[in-house]
């Protein structure tokens, strides 16, 4: 089956064709085509995302995207066209919508289907380079972290069908949490990736910033507090070094969000741990995560960086599933939908 899916749900403008065969129980995915364009000069001045900003991009960009991503597929005829319908910034979701729905028109025997983003995260652990090793029944149950700029979830995944969500931040999501600190340090948006930066030059020892939640019994977390903690720090401290607060903060976010999944992991005997998310970019992330999963003989699977950030091709990898699945979310823009 071959896919076309658009994905617009906050500042990346995506479009990617996918090649989806396979049973629910064993997909398998190829990748004809992909492009995705930034916003990040548009929203730098803002020192956020301004989600009319990013309609208006996502209007323009969806043309030139579509083109960019099909240019070396000589006759494009998806049979299904997948995209995103939320979570995310509505106004950003929209053009998205419109735009699968115009290119029907184009297609007319072609079904257009709503895809859940975090569906997309949570999925691309199929997109892993080491997934073929692997038996997929093997894998489950497995204990998933999706950790971005809005969500920091944990999930008991046993299998591509069955999930259940076992906890979420209660306020500010890790990747929030790290652009909001970024700020106070006065980094450059996008600061997630800038702090990380700043953070591979400091001393994580020198600051005990707390670890909001860690020994709490439940899986959920907590960043607020912590970014509390910074803000006072740099108050009380004028004398700062920026880069033992930027490894110091970035080591009480790891260390929760390992302690967590490793908790969950232990709880129910998973076999294996998913990664994924914009955070899931992070190196220094991935490294701890490795160990752990090193440390309990339980493989991690995260995908390429490009398939972390916002991309057309996860959705593509989600559409399928939820085709196969017969699950079908309504063409509107849900800036809260859950998984």
């Amino acid at each position: 089956m071959k896919i076309l899916a658009i994905e617009t749900s906050c500042d990346e403008t995506a479009i990617s064709v996918v090649e989806a065969n396979g049973k629910i129980d064993a997909p398998k995915f190829k990748i004809l085509g992909a492009a995705v364009a930034s916003q990040i000069s548009v929203h730098a001045p803002w020192g956020g995302v301004v989600p009319n900003l990013a309609k208006r991009e996502h209007l323009a960009n969806l043309p030139i995207i579509l083109e960019e991503a099909t240019k070396k597929i000589e006759k494009l005829n998806p049979e299904l066209i997948c995209v995103t319908v939320g979570p995310g910034l509505e106004p950003a979701l929209w053009p998205g919508i419109e735009y699968a729905k115009e290119l029907k028109k184009y297609f007319p025997k072609t079904k257009v289907l709503g895809v859940n983003h975090l569906e997309g995260h949570l999925f691309s652990f199929l997109l892993s380079k080491k997934i073929e090793k692997y038996k997929l029944e093997k894998l489950f149950p497995a204990a998933a972290l999706i950790v971005s700029g809005g969500h920091t979830t944990l999930l008991k995944v046993d299998s591509l069908v069955d999930w259940k969500k076992m906890g979420e931040t209660r306020d500010d999501a890790a990747g929030e949490a790290y652009d909001k600190v970024s700020k106070m340090l006065g980094l450059p948006y996008p600061g997630g990736p800038e702090l990380e930066k700043l953070a591979n030059q400091g001393n994580s020892k020198v600051i005990k910033f707390p670890r909001p939640m860690l020994n709490d019994p439940n899986y959920d977390f907590s960043f607020s507090g912590l970014k509390t903690s910074v803000l006072y720090y740099l108050r009380d401290n004028p004398n700062f070094k920026k880069e033992d607060v930027a490894a110091s903060f970035q080591e009480a976010v790891i260390e929760t969000l390992i302690g967590k999944t490793e908790k969950l992991a232990k709880k129910i005997n998973a076999r294996s741990i998913f990664l994924s998310g914009g955070v899931a970019v992070n190196k220094t992330l991935r490294n701890e995560m490795e160990k752990i999963s090193k440390k309990n003989k339980t493989p991690l699977f995260v995908a390429a960086t490009e398939f972390n950030t916002d991309n057309a091709v996860m959705i593509g990898v989600a559409g399928y599933l939820t085709y196969l699945r017969g699950k079908k979310y309504p063409l509107k823009a849900n800036g809260t939908l859950s998984i």
